[in-house]
């Protein structure tokens, strides 16, 4: 199996960036064009923050992801079948967005919005449990690094394309034609999908079997696992409270829809950055020092975005630059934390749930943001964004990560 999966190395990286871009899509319309363009349209600060109510499924997923894991183990292409039935019904949702007006979305149609947004988030978080379930039976240990690095870059550009990209697109070729031209794309990049060759799963043991319940519950009775479920949970907490208000404040400063695009696009880049040297340094990097320090970067990007809140305008650019590079590499360090965590025979599930929770702190904060942009302002609510990263830090101190050398034998 270990040369078999050093074969399929190069392979399953360039599969795998096809399929965390995909996953980046339905994301980036939630968390990146939706705020501004229903500013733009009219809506509430406290209406957009709601909006994150469409994410529960990232949230949820571990609940199915059982299913996902076991439901076609032992036959073929068992994983890629769930991805692309899950990637069908994305490009369905997609032109089913298209048929209506953004005027229609953006107005009396929100609540319906946020239904479909409910439906395409749903498809995309089960994809994404097949897929991290994939990612981690295939991906040695010490290639997680670049491993992660590869899906953070490419989930990132998927939020490039359907966050930045999109509200450019939106003012020149405008709604319909632009979500008719993503739903092509994702058809598209199905293609290297489909050419991948799986490997065979094979089937645990029935001795091994564990039902739904049993397989969350075995997973935190591990030695140590209550610590790290602290860290996970907070770990990006002030990131999702920052930055659902960082579109609704550049609308109040007067961007129009194509400088923010263009801003999103640019900060991206900077992401990019971030994800790809958190890889290559987390290949000599402690789990522990990266966690911690990429860590310690991101919360200090939310002081940036106070500084520009508080009137200093020449701030926003550094602010998004900096945040998006932070990102890009506390994301990937946690990753990489959560597949050493993770048991052989039950990947997907295990990957699932530990990434059902960071979103779900994340969102409740996230859900209350508008009233404390508000509230405190763009700048005190900046300013509590960059408090509440930095909180967890302390837990980190006293955190012990599993060894190199437990990782690579489990």
């Amino acid at each position: 199996m270990t040369t078999e999966r050093a074969a399929l190395a190069p392979l399953l990286l360039g599969t795998l960036s096809a399929l965390y871009f995909l996953q980046g899509l339905p994301a980036g319309l939630l968390a990146e064009a939706v705020p501004s363009l229903g500013r733009e349209s009219g809506l509430s600060r406290e209406w957009i923050g709601l909006a994150g109510l469409a994410a529960v499924p990232w949230v949820l997923k571990f609940l199915w992801a059982p299913w996902v894991d076991r439901l076609g183990r032992g036959g073929a292409d068992h994983r890629k079948r769930w991805i692309l039935a899950c990637q069908a019904l994305v490009i369905l949702v997609l032109l089913a967005l298209a048929v209506g007006e953004r005027a229609f979305w953006f107005g009396a149609g929100f609540p319906l919005l946020l239904a479909v947004l409910l439906l395409l988030n749903a498809a995309s978080a089960t994809q994404d449990i097949a897929t991290d379930g994939l990612a981690v039976r295939l991906l040695r240990p010490s290639l997680r690094g670049p491993g992660n690095s590869v899906q953070v870059i490419g989930y990132k550009v998927g939020l490039m394309l359907s966050g930045g990209m999109l509200l450019i697109a939106t003012d020149w070729l405008g709604w319909r034609t632009t979500l008719l031209l993503m739903a092509a794309l994702t058809l598209a990049l199905l293609i290297p999908v489909l050419r991948f060759p799986e490997p065979l799963e094979q089937v645990p043991m029935p001795a091994r079997r564990q039902g739904g319940w049993r397989m969350f519950t075995g997973f935190w009775r591990r030695p140590g696992l209550g610590l790290w479920a602290v860290l996970l949970i907070g770990y990006k907490i002030g990131d999702g409270f920052g930055s659902r208000m960082i579109k609704p404040f550049l609308v109040d400063q007067g961007w129009s829809q194509t400088a923010i695009g263009q801003l999103d696009l640019v900060s991206s880049m900077a992401g990019l950055g971030g994800a790809l040297l958190g890889g290559v340094s987390l290949l000599w990097l402690s789990r522990r020092a990266g966690l911690i320090g990429f860590g310690l970067l991101q919360a200090l990007a939310f002081v940036a975005w106070a500084a520009a809140a508080r009137g200093s305008g020449d701030w926003i650019w550094p602010a998004a630059l900096f945040e998006q590079f932070a990102d890009g590499l506390s994301t990937v360090a946690l990753f990489v934390v959560m597949m050493d965590y993770c048991r052989r025979d039950s990947e997907g599930t295990d990957y699932t749930l530990q990434a059902s929770l960071f979103p779900l702190a994340a969102g409740l904060f996230t859900l209350v943001s508008g009233f404390s942009a508000s509230a405190l302002g763009y700048g005190g609510h900046f300013l509590l964004a960059a408090a509440l990263g930095g909180l967890v830090i302390i837990a980190a101190l006293f955190w012990t990560p599993l060894s190199d050398t437990r990782a690579e034998t489990r």
